[in-house]
């Protein structure tokens, strides 16, 4: 009972605050020009794509000599 009473209140308390801090700007706050659609793509997705591709590559590479000490040449 007293946790449902606790939760409904936390929720009525987040209902009814004001919007969101980031609507008030700050002292000496200075934003930079937003990013476009294609920058955010590839910011967000392009390069970390990029990343685990290149990462995954070195882990193969490593992965493939270590195989080819323990086995004789043909």
């Amino acid at each position: 009972m007293r946790a449902g009473a606790v939760s409904a209140a936390a929720t009525l308390m987040m209902l009814m605050s004001s919007p969101a801090f980031a609507l008030t700007r700050d002292d000496g706050d200075d934003p930079g020009p937003g990013l476009s659609v294609a920058q955010t793509i590839g910011l967000y997705v392009v390069i970390p794509l990029a990343a685990f591709a290149i990462i995954a590559g070195l882990v193969m590479l490593g992965t493939r000599k270590s195989h080819n000490k323990g086995k004789p040449n043909s």
